[in-house]
């Protein structure tokens, strides 16, 4: 049996195929709207307020771990796929927070500092997740 990942892309654009493509912007929705849901839970409890702040941000590194795997196995890639893969979910994701901070700021919460921390916390957390499936990232021979 063959596996999807390895078969040549018909996409003009990327290397992998359209039903993956799908798939990544699917997780970056849910991931994004996952990621706000938990900051509009834990915004107003002071998470995103002074060093508690530090606290939050250093836990979404270990936080994102589960995504990337995520990324790298819901849509069949490839080691050599994974950073192609975080960056077509996380373009999904910033461009859901560009448009909720524009229109839907409720969304995060109804005081406009705490819209502000939220939406640091969502660019953080984008951040992180492309580093990390950049280092998780494998090129065959190398």
């Amino acid at each position: 049996m063959s596996d999807v990942s390895s078969r040549p892309a018909r996409n003009a654009f990327v290397p992998i195929s359209a039903r993956q493509v799908a798939v990544l912007i699917g997780l970056g929705a849910g991931l994004w709207f996952l990621a706000a849901m938990i900051l509009r839970l834990v915004a107003p409890m002071g998470a995103l307020d002074g060093a508690a702040r530090a606290l939050t941000y250093a836990l979404v590194i270990p936080g994102t771990l589960p995504a990337v795997w995520l990324i790298w196995k819901l849509p069949g890639l490839r080691r050599d796929q994974v950073a192609l893969g975080g960056a077509i979910a996380t373009a999904t994701a910033a461009l859901l927070d560009g448009v909720a901070l524009a229109w839907f700021p409720d969304l995060y919460a109804a005081d406009v500092r705490l819209v502000a921390a939220c939406g640091a916390a969502i660019l953080w957390g984008a951040g992180v997740g492309l580093v990390l499936t950049l280092l998780f990232n494998r090129v065959p021979g190398r």
